[in-house]
């Protein structure tokens, strides 16, 4: 039986990743509310959101009648972890700013959490890597947030874009900070039947 990927995600950075590792998939995103509980931990709080964001597609397809035993849901949420407490993503340019500050020349994690399911299993995996970002003037905080870039990312920043230029150092997965480590992710899809080539092993 060929496996079918089910991306849980609209993002094109995860689509983009999908498509690096030669893993042909389709995109059906999934809307949940991604507010944190109280005093929820960072780790806690990503791995839940990927396992509800796979959870809810699996219900919708469900719904539809779509969800075959062929069917092979991928999920992932990113976000930063900084002295212990979740940042998301900035609510407005104030938001950014105070972001970005607190970032400023410091290192955070990044927390990307993973889940795959299918008819029979679930597997949730979260990957952290340490980010190490230089001192960062107003002037600069002001110009990137005028570029548009920051407005919807995990921590105010796109590594992948022109926040790449804020980063000293990365000590972990890249492509996980983008939004899925190639690695964990290709090690989880082998577990559910999907080898090298896409096809079931």
């Amino acid at each position: 039986m060929t496996k079918s990927v089910v991306l849980a995600s609209a993002s094109p950075r995860r689509t983009a990743l999908l498509k690096q590792m030669n893993i042909a998939h389709t995109i059906q995103p999934a809307d949940i509310d991604e507010s944190p509980r109280d005093n929820e931990p960072p780790m806690e709080l990503v791995a839940r959101l990927a396992s509800e964001k796979a959870q809810a597609v699996k219900a919708y397809l469900e719904d539809q009648l779509a969800m075959t035993d062929d069917k092979v849901i991928l999920a992932s949420d990113t976000l930063i972890s900084f002295n212990g407490q979740s940042v998301g993503k900035p609510e407005d340019k104030a938001d950014s700013k105070r972001i970005l500050t607190m970032l400023s020349g410091k290192t955070h994690d990044v927390l990307t959490a993973i889940c795959v399911l299918d008819n029979a299993q679930q597997q949730t995996q979260v990957i952290t890597t340490s980010v190490t970002f230089a001192a960062l003037t107003d002037e600069q905080i002001d110009a990137y947030w005028e570029t548009g870039e920051p407005a919807d990312k995990a921590g105010s920043y796109a590594i992948q874009g022109i926040g790449g230029e804020f980063v000293v150092s990365i000590n972990g997965s890249a492509s996980a900070v983008i939004g899925l480590p190639l690695y964990e992710t290709r090690q989880l899809l082998n577990a559910f039947g999907l080898n090298e080539f896409g096809v079931v092993s």
